[in-house]
Order: C-alpha cells, then structure tokens, then sequence
C-alpha cells in the first residue's frame, strides 16, 4: 500500500505503552466505549458499553476496568475473554472535542467484591440503582488517538427523551416476528381544479351576426329558408405570418 513509512512515524509519535495524562482525564469523561474481542479461533465480535461519565475505572495509568451488569445472558464479549484475553477499547467523543482513544490489552474477568478489596477507590454505585456481578479489568499494552476526519458532530438527547411509541420490543426488532410500522403513505397530490371556460361574449357591434337571421316577408316564388349572414371578420382575407400561424388582416 506503500505506507509503511507513515505507519512507523505513527507509531513512533502517536503509540504510547501506557496512559497519559490526558487520556486519563479523557476517558473520566466518556459516557461510552465500543468493545472487540474474539474467541479462541478468531471470531470476532463487537459491542457497546454505556454508563454515566467515567463508569471506565481509570484504576492507574496501566489499569482500566468497567462493569458488566445482568444481561440477555449470551455473554459473547465475556465468554469470548475467556478464551482469548485480547481486548480492544474505543472511545469515542462525538459531542465535545470529536477524538477518538483506542485502548488495547489484556482482560480478565474479576468479581465486583474481589476487585473492590484491590481497588477499595472504586465507586459503591457505578450506575443508579444497579450494582456490578462482575468487572472488566483490563492490563494496557497501547493506547493511541483516533483521529477526528470523519467523526460526526453529535448532540446529546434532553434527558427523558422516550423512543417513539410503536417501535418493536427489543427481542423482536431485528427477528421478523414483530412488523416494523411504516410511516402513512402520503396521498398523490391531485391536480389543480381547472376552471370552466367563460362563455364566449361577442363584441356588441358583432352580436346581431351571431343571431338567427330575420325571416322575410312571404312572397311568392321565394324560398322560406332564413337568411344567414357572414360574420365580418370571416370575411377578411388571411394572411401567413412568417412561423406560419394563420392570422386575420386587420384584427
């Protein structure tokens, strides 16, 4: 790909072994991280974690641990750490600063009161009314910054924001088993009424041709058909304009 050259200055600039200060004080303030793990044969997996700010445990600059709460019992992150301690962290500020901290180590899997006698500074309450079954304690190898190019600028929800109403259940979502509501259709819009033509008006002068011709006076040999006149404009002669539209001298 030929980009070696800039991958080594990368890592030589941006790796570190360990976490500074300020990506200390960055993850103190993120309400999210994205997971990676894989199983033994390499099958990866991510997810999702979520919490008030700081629910990752910044224990020291070579420690990071997080919570894991009662679940849908699949346990594919925590299953897969058990077979393969590889663990892959993103944190990601969509709102603030729009950076990015990657954070990869080591994870083993710790009960909440074994890990609180080690590290007796972790909070007694991680999220309101919840409380751990177990801990993510993770050993840092590296730690690097996601760039900011093609990070989106989010803005947080006002709190109590509820999902709309007719959205599937979260087991049935992604199943089939329950319709997703489609918005109504809209109808097509219809056409604008035409109006009726105005019926035609002849000029005052005109009128009388449009009229039925006076009968004459009985007289012998002469037929009782009605005389008809020729309107006047009929009798003007045409003339062809230049784009060939047929006109009426003089009207």
């Amino acid at each position: 790909m030929g980009t070696a050259e800039r991958a080594a200055q990368f890592y030589e600039r941006q790796v570190r072994p360990c976490l500074t200060q300020q990506m200390r004080e960055f993850i103190a303030r993120q309400t999210m991280v994205f997971i990676a793990t894989a199983d033994g044969n390499g099958h990866c997996d991510a997810s999702f974690r979520g919490g008030p700010a700081g629910f990752v445990q910044v224990l020291d600059d070579h420690t990071l641990a997080y919570p894991e709460y009662r679940g849908n019992g699949v346990m594919a992150s925590a299953g897969n750490m058990t077979e393969n301690p590889h663990l892959g962290l993103l944190f990601v500020d969509f709102s603030g600063d729009r950076i990015g901290l990657h954070v990869n180590g080591t994870a083993h899997l710790r009960p909440d009161d074994a890990l609180r006698t080690a590290y007796p500074q972790l909070p007694q309450e991680t999220a309101p009314g919840r409380r751990a079954e177990f801990w993510v304690h993770l050993s840092v190898d590296e730690a690097y910054i996601h760039c900011s190019k093609h990070i989106p600028h989010l803005l947080p929800a006002p709190h109590g924001t509820k999902l709309r109403s007719q959205r599937p259940k979260d087991p049935d979502y992604f199943t089939g088993s329950a319709v997703v509501p489609q918005p109504p259709a809209r109808e097509p819009a219809q056409p604008e009424p035409v109006p009726e033509p105005m019926p035609f008006a002849a000029p005052a002068a005109e009128a009388q041709l449009f009229e039925p011709a006076a009968e004459a006076p009985d007289a012998p040999g002469r037929s009782q058909v009605p005389l008809q006149r020729t309107p006047s404009w009929a009798r003007r002669p045409a003339v062809v304009a230049r784009d060939g539209w047929r006109g009426l001298r003089g009207r």
